[in-house]
């Protein structure tokens, strides 16, 4: 990352994981080998993703914790205080990486100007956005802090390659929520095919396109099998023509809230 730290190329996600189901589904991910867990305020689990992280008896060093602040949060005054609230509820010092969840219209700049503070002050080792898309990140193309990160929905039927080009122009990681399309898109033909040539679900595919886009991908689950399945795909790799098979899907499927209308 360009804040001079690195960040594991997968991680799990844990939205819509709440209580004792956050607790277990961050356990066996550390158990089977994760090293990166995403949550945020409005999830309503970091208390059970501080508590999964220090149960495991893993040096808190060596796993990369990301939480963000949410809109009701941003301002100011009141993301630096959301910061607290967070570390609070997870139990440390610090964060690994700090997000902007969404870029509300209103805030967000004065909310970007409490993010260079809490990086300053080591609340976090590295600061970044969510759901930014080019008109948002050219607000911030002179700040004094860039982006570590910007973390948006991506996968083979939603590539906003606008945002991708200039995240990579300004040097920002690239982060991909919901790389299996919520499930939506498990039987795809084009997808199934593929996956069938290696050897691997349809997920592991998903999982292992965006790897080598160099992306990095966070896909989500409280299951046992599946979070160990959405791990297992470093030991095979798709051809170039694959890749551009897959890239061939592009549709501007959206899953999830569509940012570009947050202007």
């Amino acid at each position: 990352m360009n804040h001079g730290s690195s960040i594991p190329i997968l991680g799990i996600g844990t939205w819509q994981l709440q209580g004792r189901r956050a607790y277990e589904a961050v356990r066996h991910a550390l158990k089977v080998g994760y090293r990166h867990i995403d949550t945020a305020s409005m999830y309503g689990n970091e208390s059970e993703v501080g508590e999964a992280i220090r149960a495991s008896g893993i040096p808190r060093d060596d796993i990369f914790v990301t939480t963000k602040v949410w809109n009701d949060e941003q301002g100011y005054d009141a993301a630096l205080r959301a910061c607290d609230a967070s570390l609070k509820r997870l139990g440390f010092t610090s964060v690994d990486l700090y997000l902007i969840h969404w870029p509300v219209r209103t805030k967000r700049k004065e909310t970007w100007r409490a993010m260079a503070r809490v990086l300053k002050e080591g609340k976090a080792r590295a600061v970044g956005v969510s759901n930014y898309m080019v008109a948002h990140l050219e607000e911030l193309a002179g700040s004094a802090v860039t982006p570590a990160v910007n973390q948006f929905e991506l996968h083979p039927w939603l590539q906003p390659r606008d945002v991708i080009e200039r995240c990579r122009q300004m040097k920002i990681v690239v982060e991909a929520y919901s790389p299996l399309a919520r499930g939506r898109k498990m039987k795809d033909k084009t997808v199934a095919e593929i996956a069938a040539k290696h050897g691997k679900t349809s997920a592991q595919v998903l999982i292992r396109w965006g790897l080598q886009r160099e992306f990095v991908e966070i896909p989500k689950s409280g299951d046992p099998a599946r979070i160990g399945e959405n791990a297992d795909v470093f030991d095979f790799a798709l051809t170039a023509t694959e890749m551009k098979t897959l890239e061939g899907l592009d549709e501007q499927y959206h899953v999830t809230w569509d940012p570009t209308r947050e202007a």
